[in-house]
C-alpha cells in the first residue's frame, strides 16, 4: 500500500464529510437528459437522476437547470454503488412543501395552485412538491356534474385536513367561495334600495320568470313583470349570460323581487285621454274565449270586446265573425283607469235603429273574465 504525500493528507483532511439526509449545497457542473451531476465540494459528484428532481414526468431537465446553477439538495446514499453520492431535490423540496402546508393550514392561508389532475372524485393540485386532493363536495358551493373544465385552471383553496403521516393533505374551495359570495351578498344589500335601476346578468330561466345575477345575490324577475304587455315564455325573449337593466320592485329579507315595467313606459299614463268613452279606437285579436275577444290595443293596454257588442245581429261566439291577429275598430264604451280596464263595442259604432239597442252596451269585469278563461 502506498503512503499519502503530506499535500495528499492535508487535501483529504479539507475534503468535508456527508451523511444520508443532510441538506447540501451544490453547483451544476453538467445536465444529461436523465441527470443532473453537482458538485457539492465532496470527493464524489453528487448524481440528481430525474425522477428525483421533479414529480412532472414530462419535465425538460436541460430546460429546467443551466450549468452554473446552485441547487441545495438531500442527499439520499453517500455511495450509490458506483462510487457517487445520489441525491434528491423533489424529497428536500416535499419537505419543505409540508412545512409551508403546515403554515398554511393552521394559519387558514388561501393558496394557489393550477389543477394538474381531475380525478373521478376530485381535482388535484400540488403546491411545493406536495400534492394536495380537493374532493368535489370541496370543490364548489353548488353541484358541479362536469370537473373537465377545472383542467388547467388556477383555484383558490385553503387547507382543511393536514396529515403527514398518512400523507392526507386535502384542499377547500367550496368555504372560500361561500365566504366571498356572503360577503358579496352584505355589501349588495348595503348599496341597493326599492325604486333602484341596477344591472344584472341573466343567470337562469324558468317557466314562471328569470333568476337574475345582480352581483352577491339573485333576484327574482317574475314574467308577469317582464312588460307592460304579454309574454308566452320567459325563454322568447331572454337569453342565459345576457346583460339587462332592471328594477328593484322589492327587498323582502335575503329576496330581491325585480320588474322591467319602468314608469316612463307605462302604457296607462296616457291612456284617459286616448282610450276616453267614444273614442274610436283600433287594436288586433290578440285571444277569445266563448264570451267575448281580447284586444291589443298596444303593448300592455287589452280591452274586451264583449261578444254581444262584436255585430248588430246575433253571434253564438267570437271565433264565428273573427280570428286571431285580425284587425278591428270599435268604439270604447266603459274605462275605468283605476282597475285598468276597458270594454268596447263594434255594434255602438252604428247608429242604433231604436232606443233599446243602447242598453245591449255592457261593461264587462276583465279580471273576472279572465278567471274564467283560465
Amino acid at each position: 500500500m502506498s503512503e499519502l504525500t503530506f499535500e495528499q493528507m492535508l487535501e483529504e483532511d479539507d475534503v468535508k464529510t456527508i451523511h444520508t439526509g443532510e441538506v447540501v449545497e451544490g453547483k451544476v457542473i453538467d445536465v444529461k437528459p436523465d441527470e443532473i451531476v453537482l458538485n457539492i465540494g465532496y470527493k464524489s459528484d453528487g448524481i440528481l437522476p430525474k425522477n428525483e428532481y421533479s414529480n412532472d414526468s414530462s419535465v425538460d431537465l436541460m430546460q429546467a437547470v443551466k450549468v452554473g446553477d446552485v441547487m441545495e439538495v438531500k442527499v439520499l446514499k453517500v455511495n450509490d454503488g458506483d462510487g457517487q453520492v445520489a441525491l434528491t431535490y423533489k424529497r428536500l423540496a416535499a419537505d419543505r412543501g409540508n412545512k409551508r402546508i403546515e403554515e398554511a393550514f393552521n394559519n387558514k392561508e388561501v393558496l394557489k395552485a393550477t389543477v394538474s389532475q381531475v380525478l373521478e372524485g376530485g381535482l388535484s393540485v400540488v403546491v411545493d412538491e406536495v400534492r394536495i386532493f380537493i374532493p368535489a363536495s370541496l370543490v364548489s358551493d353548488s353541484y358541479e356534474k362536469d370537473l373537465s373544465k377545472f383542467a388547467g385552471q388556477e383555484i383558490e383553496f385553503i387547507i382543511a385536513e393536514y396529515n403527514p403521516k398518512r400523507r392526507r393533505y386535502i384542499g377547500d374551495r367550496r368555504t372560500l367561495l361561500k365566504e366571498k359570495k356572503a360577503a358579496a351578498q352584505k355589501e349588495l344589500f348595503e348599496r341597493i334600495h326599492e325604486g333602484d335601476v341596477v344591472e344584472g346578468v341573466v343567470k337562469n330561466i324558468t317557466d314562471f320568470g328569470a333568476f337574475i345575477d345582480l352581483g352577491g345575490a339573485d333576484g327574482l324577475l317574475h314574467i308577469s313583470e317582464m312588460s307592460w304587455g304579454r309574454i308566452e315564455h320567459p325563454k322568447k325573449v331572454f337569453k342565459v349570460g345576457e346583460t339587462r337593466k332592471v328594477l328593484i320592485k322589492e327587498i323582502k329579507g335575503d329576496k330581491i323581487a325585480l320588474s322591467l315595467k319602468f314608469d316612463d313606459a307605462n302604457p296607462w299614463k296616457n291612456a284617459a285621454e286616448k282610450y276616453a268613452v267614444g273614442n274610436i279606437v283600433t287594436g288586433k285579436v290578440a285571444r277569445m274565449t266563448d264570451f267575448g275577444a281580447f284586444v291589443e290595443l298596444e303593448e300592455g293596454v287589452d280591452a274586451l270586446l264583449h261578444v254581444s257588442q262584436i255585430a248588430k245581429e246575433h253571434i253564438e261566439k267570437p271565433s264565428d265573425v273573427l280570428s286571431q291577429g285580425q284587425e278591428i275598430t270599435a268604439k270604447v264604451v266603459d274605462f275605468n283607469e283605476a282597475e285598468r280596464k276597458i270594454s268596447l263595442s263594434i255594434k255602438a259604432m252604428f247608429a242604433p235603429e231604436n232606443k233599446d239597442e243602447d242598453a245591449d252596451v255592457v261593461s264587462v269585469d276583465i279580471d273576472a273574465v279572465a278567471a274564467q278563461e283560465q
